[in-house]
């Protein structure tokens, strides 16, 4: 049997009722308790965990998001493959409401707002950064983005903010020419792989 995907719903996706057979699991991890309870089922086939990032009723804001729980009960779960929904705004107005933008790298501008890492308490270890994402993963949603003829956009870099607030117009100006190509803007940390 092919690894769980693990489906993480940011604002707005907060249950996933095409989920066959669901079951609700209430992990435990040495992080604390994730955002919400997972729900597993079977999509198309596949074995699926889904947790909602801000929870079910949306009350977590991003700094209060405990990444690692979210990460440590996907992977007891048996995920492999975590793939992340997220609404965020657009610095470029060829993205546009309801597009599904793939970034393949990322700015992380969140700072000491919480554990960003794994590591830390006695163990070492660094890790790159150089592809921060699975190009197959994404090479997979682009094809599946295509077929349903949903306006795409692949290889955006993604730049995170400290939220819960909105940038000002200066800073989304920063951000735009900071980097290369199109880009996408989020409040929503980033360290949910570390």
């Amino acid at each position: 049997m092919s690894d769980m995907i693990g489906i993480i719903g940011g604002t707005g996706l907060y249950a996933m009722r095409e989920l066959g057979t669901p079951r609700t699991r209430t992990v435990s991890t040495p992080f604390g308790a994730p955002s919400a309870p997972l729900v597993t089922g079977t999509l198309h086939g596949r074995e699926v965990a889904f947790l909602a990032r801000h929870g079910l009723q949306h009350q977590l804001l991003p700094g209060e998001i405990n990444f690692r729980a979210n990460i440590w009960a996907l992977k007891s779960l048996g995920v492999r493959t975590v793939i992340g929904v997220s609404a965020v705004g657009s610095l470029r107005e060829e993205i546009r409401p309801g597009d599904i933008a793939l970034p393949s790298q990322y700015l992380d501008f969140t700072r000491g707002t919480r554990a960003a890492s794994f590591f830390g308490g006695g163990l070492v270890a660094h890790i790159s950064s150089a592809q921060p994402t699975c190009r197959a993963t994404a090479a997979l949603i682009a094809r599946v983005a295509r077929a349903g003829a949903v306006a795409l956009h692949e290889d955006k870099t993604y730049a995170c903010v400290e939220g819960p607030r909105l940038g000002t117009r200066a800073e989304s100006l920063f951000l735009r020419g900071a980097a290369p190509g199109s880009r996408i803007r989020h409040t929503m940390p980033r360290p949910n792989r570390y």
